[in-house]
């Protein structure tokens, strides 16, 4: 996920490093040609700057030291050049002449990250971090690399701790943010993406990995919008303007999907991923004709395209064909049965054929794989059922009430007879199990909003294990997860201001979040007020006088 334009942006900070020393040195040709270099390097030119720091490197009396320097600043041009071999050559060749130099280590680190080699890259940047323990950039760069191996727990300490050190820089922040999301953690991560553009709004990879987290909760609209700022960055990016393409559709405004899509395909023709979205949303506007068309062109570039062929089955069936239609479905479920798009579309065959109770169950496996699919959440409504399934009693002294904590797919959800659109990812932030500990619907001008607060586990600080806790704001008219916010972390507790039409929260984690609310939809709007909320104690369980005589 770490593209090498995003990791030799942490090397500016170390090629900073790295020439700061020579920035007072008194005038000399060597330093002039080393300037000129740097200040080519910082416009792109990597060319240029190769050719005028090995000019600079000519000069026989320069100290071992400044030597050093000069060749990692020339390893990073040679990295822009994609002329990995060389680069490496003027790393090792730094490091052979002073070995204490932190830079060297951090910059040969990327370039091995960027290599597809992160355990040896976090050699390197254990090597830089032993040398300078404050050194941002290799805590953000070893976070990459973990994120290249899995392991999103490392990451995000590290990512952590280069936030820490460097509050303002948008790269640790959307690092994280990516971790968060790989985590299963789509709210947390919307916080890190959503800090990361406010660091830098031109940072338009923040908007698009914030799309991709609001996608994920469902929050069709704003999804939109980041996605539409980040393509005015990059008007040609093909995934992104899928994803915005997708979210469209999401929304029922076709003309402006098809629109995304068919634009994805000119400047990608071998897009099976454009012609497969293209070809649903022609399905889901009856233009069949065009819809076959597309999907088998998918299927032509990806004849491995469980998607293509379950989008297709959806087809046939609105073609009165359920027999071929249920043909695509099993070559689908052969070719990845985990992908929730295929028990969505068989559920749409079973219940043209009148088999109710099949549908459901798929349309419930669908929601199991996929939480908050729309579209599979849309056709249990008009079978008339709930997401949670009627038997399931929920997890042993975790729920509160009507509230019972289910698992889907690995991972932990609230879920309420009351509410049966509304599924609410519990995110854990470390060891344990959530358990819900108290819910609350907040009173006019926010009728309708509510307050579901859980266990978010224990996570290891330096002052040793915290435990943590969570809130969801919930709008149970629109079924919507408007937030999850972190509200305790050991003695830290989140301070809440409610006002008219938003809630303004000062988290845990030191970060204050501002939410516009829903004012209740049968309720006047009123002059604003402030409030501070404070969680109400955790309740004591009901004695047998309570049971009989409250």
């Amino acid at each position: 996920m770490t593209s090498k334009s995003h990791i030799f942006r942490a090397t500016t900070v170390a090629l900073l490093l790295g020439t700061a020393s020579a920035a007072y040195a008194a005038p000399s040709p060597t330093q002039t040609l080393v300037d000129q270099a740097a200040i080519a390097l910082t416009r792109g030119d990597a060319t240029q700057a190769a050719t005028g720091y090995t000019e600079a490197l000519k000069d026989t009396t320069l100290p071992n030291d400044r030597r050093a320097s000069i060749l990692t600043d020339r390893g990073v041009a040679y990295t822009r050049l994609n002329q990995a071999k060389l680069a490496i050559d003027d790393f090792n060749k730094a490091a052979q002449l002073f070995p204490e130099y932190a830079a060297v280590y951090n910059n040969r680190g990327n370039l091995l990250l960027a290599l597809g080699l992160p355990k040896e890259a976090i050699k390197d940047f254990e090597r830089a971090l032993v040398l300078a323990p404050g050194y941002a950039s290799a805590y953000n760069n070893r976070a990459n690399a973990y994120m290249k191996l899995g392991q999103a727990g490392d990451a995000i300490r590290d990512y952590s701790k280069a936030i820490q050190l460097m509050p303002t820089n948008a790269a640790p922040l959307s690092g994280r943010g990516r971790a968060h999301l790989a985590s299963g953690r789509p709210h947390a991560a919307i916080r890190d993406f959503s800090r990361s553009v406010t660091a830098d709004s031109r940072f338009a990879s923040g908007y698009r990995n914030r799309a991709e987290a609001k996608l994920e909760v469902e929050h069709f609209d704003e999804a939109i919008e980041d996605l539409s700022r980040a393509i005015a960055f990059d008007a040609e990016n093909v995934e992104m303007l899928i994803l915005r393409g997708n979210a469209y559709m999401a929304t029922k405004n076709m003309p402006s999907a098809i629109k995304d899509f068919t634009r994805a395909i000119e400047i990608n023709p071998n897009s099976n991923a454009a012609f497969e979205a293209r070809g649903l949303a022609h399905a889901l506007i009856d233009a069949r004709e065009e819809a076959f068309a597309d999907l088998n062109r998918a299927i032509e570039l990806d004849p491995r395209s469980a998607t293509a062929f379950a989008y297709r089955a959806f087809v046939y069936k609105q073609d009165t064909q359920p027999d071929v239609a249920m043909k695509d479905i099993e070559t689908a479920l052969k070719l990845d049965d985990k992908r929730a798009e295929i028990y969505w579309a068989r559920a749409e065959i079973e219940e043209s054929q009148g088999m109710s109770d099949q549908a459901v169950a798929d349309l419930r496996r669908a929601l199991g794989l996929r939480p908050g699919y729309r579209d599979a959440l849309d056709s249990l409504q008009r079978l008339g059922f709930s997401v949670a399934e009627p038997d399931d009693a929920g997890l042993d002294g975790l729920g509160l009430d009507k509230w019972r904590v289910i698992t889907r797919a690995g991972r932990y959800v609230a879920v309420n007879e009351d509410y049966p659109r509304i599924s609410v990812p519990l995110e854990m932030m470390g060891d344990g199990k959530p358990r819900i500990t108290d819910w609350e619907l907040k009173e006019a001008p926010f009728k309708g909003i509510g307050i579901l607060t859980f266990d978010a586990g224990s996570v290891t600080t330096s002052k040793g294990k915290e435990e943590t806790e969570q809130v969801a704001i919930i709008d149970t008219q629109d079924s919507k997860i408007v937030a999850i916010e972190p509200h305790k972390q050991g003695a830290k507790t989140a301070n809440w201001t409610w006002e008219e039409g938003k809630v303004t929260i000062a988290s845990a984690d030191g970060v204050t979040d501002e939410y516009n609310l829903r004012v209740g939809k049968d309720e006047p709007r009123r002059a604003a007020s402030t409030q501070t909320w404070t969680r109400p104690q955790r309740r004591k369980p009901k004695t047998l006088f309570d049971l009989f005589f409250n």
